[in-house]
């Protein structure tokens, strides 16, 4: 074994969910080409040649426990990439709840053994997380699905910053326990990233940072370039990495809070610090 091989995946099974467009189906890409066999889930047709796909509902439970089903086996990474905007029904749980249960349900199975890792797309919209940790404390401990779906609704959170907020304290409050089940877990924050979705609320999730990018000369990210750091976090090059949120925009959050590119300075602070 040659030392670079730690970035790769030859013989590893891995499961994207969310994998049939934008920076689900570049990871999808990615880790196959990387040499994994890839099982996707998605609500959209799967059209990647040489991997399984199955259709799936995250806002459905029953759905999911009928996707489990039809996967099984034993998973070394799973990448949790489903995501929708705004306005959309039942945002909670395809963009958080959803993600939750599989997790748990393939815990249940012992479908992620020692040595897996798990990896998450979270969003600028959720780096207030710490800030916000006593609000959504709640919703991390209602572990059920319909208490959830409840806490939800009862606290008006269905939308996609309060799910991008619940998500990374997910994964912060994950690290302990699930590396002393010899698995790691992460997220990336992406910056805007040409995807469908993106395309669907340009004038917002592009037009976001468009200021800083044409200042130093870059666009916004492609899919690929976001499924890099999230395929790097599952393999077993990252086995220092545990519990983090990891931002990938270009420096534009950095840029911001340091007051190096001072328009980004107000947002960024709302972004981190809610001020």
């Amino acid at each position: 074994m040659k030392l670079f091989d730690a970035f790769r995946y030859d013989g590893k099974r891995v499961l994207v969910v969310g994998g049939a467009s934008g920076m689900g189906a570049a990871t999808a890409q990615l880790v196959q080409d990387a040499g994994a066999e890839v099982v996707v889930w998605d609500y959209a047709d799967v059209t990647l040649d040489g991997v399984k796909g199955v259709h799936v509902n995250l806002a459905d439970r029953d759905s999911i426990d009928n996707a489990l089903e039809q996967t099984g086996g034993t998973f070394d990474a799973l990448f949790c990439c489903a995501g929708v905007a705004d306005g959309t029904p039942g945002i909670e749980r395809i963009n958080f709840i959803g993600h939750r249960y599989v997790i748990d349900r393939l815990l249940e199975r012992d479908a992620l053994p020692r040595g897996s890792a798990i990896g998450m797309i979270s969003s600028a919209a959720g780096l207030a997380w710490e800030v916000n940790l006593p609000v959504f404390k709640e919703l991390l401990e209602a572990t059920e699905w319909d208490d959830a779906v409840a806490w939800v609704e009862k606290n008006s959170k269905a939308d996609y910053m309060s799910m991008k907020l619940t998500m990374c304290a997910y994964v912060a409050s994950q690290a302990y326990p699930m590396l002393k089940r010899g698995i790691r877990i992460n997220a990336i924050c992406p910056g805007p990233t040409d995807t469908p979705l993106a395309q669907a609320n340009k004038e917002m999730w592009l037009g976001f940072g468009a200021d800083y990018r044409g200042d130093v000369g870059v666009e916004a990210s492609s899919p690929l370039e976001q499924a890099y750091p999230l395929v790097f976090v599952c393999s077993e090059a990252a086995a220092a990495l545990s519990g983090q949120t990891i931002v990938s925009d270009m420096g534009y959050l950095a840029a911001g809070l340091t007051g190096a590119y001072e328009p980004a300075t107000p947002v960024a602070n709302f972004l981190v610090y809610n001020k």
